[in-house]
């Protein structure tokens, strides 16, 4: 772009053509809900702006896809999958979305995501949405993308998009990057603006960057990051939001002291295996590595995580809904009799239980909750990635990030859960405490990707994206998906 020999529209246009082939027909993804109707309009205006500009972001005139959970005040919707919110866009952009439009990225469209970002069911299908049906992973297409940001981290991996926006609550980013081989960073709780994003729970809820390097990513971050006024989370945002590009060192890992959670490995020999090739790698490029270390309070943090969800949520979604002009439905109450008077469309697999259960539950100010949110904080926080750091003066935590992608399953639901024993998960701590964690592409496993995850104290993106850059430019484990039918079957044709 900068010599002229690109430049934003014809970039736009090539990634609508490719959402067309990829994404609409050939493998059919279903990772895009729906392509901004005015991009190849805003594409042209940056282009023209560009020639009188001289100090430009690193995202200018870059396409992005966010997850559809994430208000636009444009022309596109915001339903976090449910038909139930798509009588009318949303009247407002979201935070984030004023900084990257600031910062001359494109808004490409909306992604597809797991309905409601799986806050409604136990027995979802990650990556369905009663909008948008089912995403699928582009490595192995019967083979599930993970969830909640599903369709932001198949497009990504697929070539749909550059870069993308997911948001997370626990799993939602780490989780769908790794499975489809991309590249996740879940930031501290309140460096990103959680305003007009679609909630489950403002105690956890945090947007982050998806994209294929750990450079990308951190570019993402960079624009993103940032104080909001409409959200207090972010109140000491500015002081710790810099340029993350400055902490892509090749060298990233020299000298870092990495702690092994073996408590969140064992789950699955594919994820171990990766694990074990990592960690060796990382001790020849002069990583510290203390292995095992325990990280305290692990297995207590679920019970008291589910509470503060339930309670946040019922709080939260009414709250967001106030925000938002021309639906019918105003409240979770509201949610709950639209599904069932549209159980059709909305419940063919699966049904509600989690709304149900968010519904009975009472105000913010109920002993149950206050205790319920204290605990967790604190075994997560203080007593958890705190305290395991603190005594062995750590720089980092270390984990599989998730076994190989499991197969899609509509009528059981997913096999994944956060300590799961047949394929694992270790988002859960960061994303109970609100630290940062950052998944990153480290291997395969019968054609599918095997990622890697680092967690580590809050505000600590700068040390967690030195040390993933430098294993990524080392382990060089990113290859592109090949559209598989099925695990080591044939390709689907039109699909490179």
């Amino acid at each position: 772009m900068d010599t002229g020999a690109l430049d934003s529209r014809q970039l736009t246009k090539q990634f609508l053509q490719r959402i067309q082939q990829i994404d609409r027909s050939g493998p059919a993804l279903r990772a895009v809900l729906e392509t901004n109707p005015d991009a190849l309009l805003l594409a042209g205006k940056l282009d023209d702006a560009r020639k009188n500009s001289k100090a430009r972001s690193p995202l200018y005139g870059i396409p992005v896809l966010l997850k559809d959970n994430i208000d636009t005040g444009d022309r596109m919707l915001t339903t976090a999958g449910s038909l139930a919110l798509v009588d009318a866009p949303a009247p407002h952009d979201a935070g984030l979305v004023e900084r990257l439009r600031k910062a001359g990225a494109l808004i490409l469209g909306k992604t597809n995501l797991s309905e409601w970002a799986n806050i409604r069911s136990n027995h979802a299908s990650s990556g369905w949405s009663g909008r948008g049906g089912q995403t699928r992973n582009p490595y192995a297409l019967d083979r599930n993308p993970c969830g909640s940001s599903a369709g932001s981290a198949a497009a990504v991996a697929a070539g749909l998009v550059t870069v993308a926006i997911g948001s997370e609550t626990d799993g939602s980013i780490i989780c769908p990057a790794s499975m489809n081989g991309i590249v996740g960073i879940k930031p501290t709780l309140g460096l990103v603006s959680r305003s007009g994003i679609v909630p489950i729970s403002h105690s956890q809820d945090t947007a982050g960057p998806m994209a294929r390097s750990v450079a990308d990513a951190a570019a993402l971050l960079t624009v993103i990051a940032g104080s909001d006024p409409r959200d207090p989370a972010t109140a000491d945002a500015d002081h710790h939001a810099t340029d993350y590009s400055r902490f892509l060192d090749p060298n990233g890992m020299k000298g870092k002291r990495i702690g092994v959670v073996r408590q969140l490995a064992g789950a699955e020999p594919n994820a171990d295996r990766v694990l074990e090739q990592s960690i060796a790698l990382m001790k020849a490029q002069g990583a510290v590595i203390v292995d095992p270390v325990s990280l305290p309070h692990l297995t207590e943090l679920g019970d008291p995580e589910l509470t503060v969800m339930l309670y946040d949520f019922k709080h939260d979604i009414d709250t967001y809904l106030a925000t938002r002009t021309g639906l019918k439905v105003k409240t979770l109450a509201d949610l709950i009799a639209f599904n069932q008077a549209h159980a059709a469309e909305e419940m063919p697999w699966f049904g509600q239980e989690l709304f149900e259960q968010a519904q009975k539950k009472g105000a913010l100010s109920d002993k149950v909750y206050t205790n319920a949110l204290a605990k967790a904080k604190l075994l997560s926080g203080p007593q958890g990635i705190d305290a395991a750091l603190k005594a062995q003066h750590l720089d980092a935590l270390l984990a599989p990030s998730w076994g190989p992608a499991f197969m899609t399953d509509p009528v059981l639901g997913d096999h994944v859960v956060s300590g799961d024993p047949t394929v694992g998960g270790a988002s859960q701590p960061a994303a109970v405490a609100g630290y940062p964690s950052i998944t990153v592409p480290a291997g395969f496993a019968h054609g599918l990707p095997v990622g890697i995850v680092l967690f580590g104290a809050k505000w600590s993106e700068p040390t967690l994206i030195s040390i993933a850059y430098g294993f990524e430019q080392h382990a060089m484990a990113w290859q592109p998906p090949l559209f598989l039918d099925t695990v080591n079957g044939p390709p689907v044709t039109a699909a490179r």
